[in-house]
């Protein structure tokens, strides 16, 4: 009787085993899956662009495949933060900043990411030497920086900076200061 129990002890702890082996493969697949979904998308009307972002760490993060977000990028989730997206220019499917030349100073950007809204407006189009780098100024406001080959001159990037004119999270306060205001007299009160 006794060793019969412990073969199906011994079974059923291989069955439990598995199962969860199983769960934890799936778990690990679904998170593995998910960081190569869209984590927001970039979106200039002027030039009648949109496309998906990824997350630095996806490989659909590269500008063979898309508008790539740079890993020197700061958050922006952040004050002051540089965010910064390069792509291709020239001709093909993947020349996604080919019309960025076309951008004028004020045409808006806008970046959804991490389900947050981020406007920007461009302030400033320039061209620098090609490095394998860009100098740019940290200023006392969130960036957006995009860059791609000029057209122009193959030996120059062209670089288009542009400073955050609104956010989702700015919305977000200036809806509840004034519901505030209006409804703080519709305030219950015992009587």
């Amino acid at each position: 009787m006794y060793p019969q129990t412990k073969i199906n002890i011994q079974k059923t702890n291989i069955i439990n085993n598995s199962i969860i082996q199983n769960e934890t493969t799936e778990i690990k697949t679904i998170i593995e899956n998910e960081t190569e979904l869209p984590i927001g998308y970039i979106s200039i009307p002027s030039i009648n662009l949109k496309n998906n972002l990824y997350n630095t760490n996806s490989k659909h993060n590269n500008i063979e495949e898309n508008v790539t977000i740079l890993k020197d990028s700061l958050n922006l989730n952040t004050n002051k933060s540089i965010f910064i997206l390069a792509a291709h220019s020239g001709n093909g499917q993947i020349a996604y900043f080919n019309n960025l030349d076309k951008l004028n100073i004020n045409d808006e950007i806008e970046i959804k990411y991490h389900n947050r809204i981020y406007i920007f407006s461009v302030i400033k189009i320039f061209e620098q030497q090609k490095k394998g780098y860009i100098n740019i100024q940290k200023k006392d406001f969130s960036q957006l920086i995009l860059t791609t080959c000029s057209k122009k001159d193959k030996n120059k990037q062209l670089i288009i900076e542009c400073k955050i004119k609104e956010s989702s999270w700015l919305f977000y306060f200036l809806s509840i200061s004034i519901a505030f205001k209006y409804c703080k007299s519709f305030s219950p009160v015992a009587e």
